[in-house]
């Protein structure tokens, strides 16, 4: 009871860490200046992964591994079948031309070589780290320089959502250090109870991280594609997961495995990387065939999330 109490903590301070944390960037981003396209690159980015971030660069330092490594490919994993899925349920998605042409494309490269990097020598590197990062530097000039409306648009969906504009410099600067110090108190707390969860059931950490740390740290991405969903502006989801996608292999793996060399779990590299690379295929087919997510598609992304937690835990 004790895990699951700091288990669920930790969800709670890195959802209200995550939050606090993108308003004040919003706000600040405001303040000086920057243009709706790098506030979204901001919020797709940095912002909705910011809990991903927290923890695993933690379980990194905790020389955790599993937990690390697990919570990004999870996470990867329940943004395309779990939050897709919840959106195109609530409203079918066309998804905009910068979608397609830009970001699913470096969604699945990002995937491909995240997956190459782990497969050879089951090991990521401060070398591996240094091209992960590398390559989000280059996907972040190409997103700029290529002026697109996908990311100026979640900036208008999460601004409006939280009225982050008009804050006072004073409450601007509470939101982002208390919010950067929620993340790092509920990454902690978080994976204490993870730990002992996974001790107490003999489940591998590697199955805790890519199941209830990565739903737990997805909540960000989950809330801002809801209510853009409910809002009838269910496009901005797509560009909202691929961003936080991309992010997420090439800045969490990299920061991380910057901060100390990561082992990939057995579990990892025989099975739940290519559940990663088949579902980013999958939601590329998806969104090449008729420029939409159906409710049908929807539904089969769904129900593979579901098919995926239930042999997690079974098996």
């Amino acid at each position: 009871m004790t895990d699951l109490l700091f288990l669920l903590a930790g969800v709670v301070l890195l959802s209200v860490g995550g939050e606090s944390l993108i308003r004040g960037a919003l706000a600040a981003a405001d303040r000086i200046g920057l243009s709706p396209l790098l506030s979204g690159l901001l919020i797709v980015g940095m912002g909705t992964s910011a809990p991903e971030l927290a923890v695993s660069v933690d379980a990194a330092l905790s020389q955790r591994p599993d937990i690390a490594v697990g919570n990004v490919v999870g996470s990867n994993i329940s943004n395309i079948l779990l939050i897709l899925g919840t959106c195109a349920l609530i409203s079918p998605i066309a998804v905009p031309p910068a979608s397609l042409s830009r970001d699913a494309l470096a969604m699945v490269g990002a995937t491909a070589l995240a997956m190459l990097l782990m497969t050879t020598g089951a090991l990521l590197t401060r070398l591996d780290a240094l091209l992960l990062l590398a390559a989000l530097a280059g996907y972040l000039v190409w997103a700029y320089q290529s002026e697109r409306a996908v990311y100026a648009a979640s900036a208008t969906v999460y601004d409006e959502a939280t009225s982050s504009s008009s804050l006072s410099t004073g409450w601007m600067l509470l939101y982002i250090v208390g919010g950067l110090g929620l993340l790092v108190g509920g990454s902690q707390v978080l994976l204490r109870g993870a730990v002992g969860i996974a001790t107490l059931f003999g489940l591998s950490e590697a199955v805790i991280g890519l199941t209830i740390v990565a739903v737990g740290t997805s909540l960000p991405e989950l809330a801002v594609s809801t209510i853009a969903a409910l809002r009838g502006q269910a496009e901005v989801a797509v560009g909202n997961v691929l961003g936080s996608n991309i992010f997420n292999l090439l800045g969490i793996l990299g920061v991380s495995a910057a901060a100390l060399p990561l082992g990939i779990p057995e579990r990892v590299l025989t099975i739940d990387q290519w559940v990663m690379g088949g579902t980013a295929l999958v939601l590329l087919a998806f969104l090449f065939t008729g420029r939409r997510l159906t409710r049908i598609e929807g539904t089969l992304l769904f129900g593979g999330y579901i098919a995926y937690i239930a042999l997690s835990v079974i098996v």
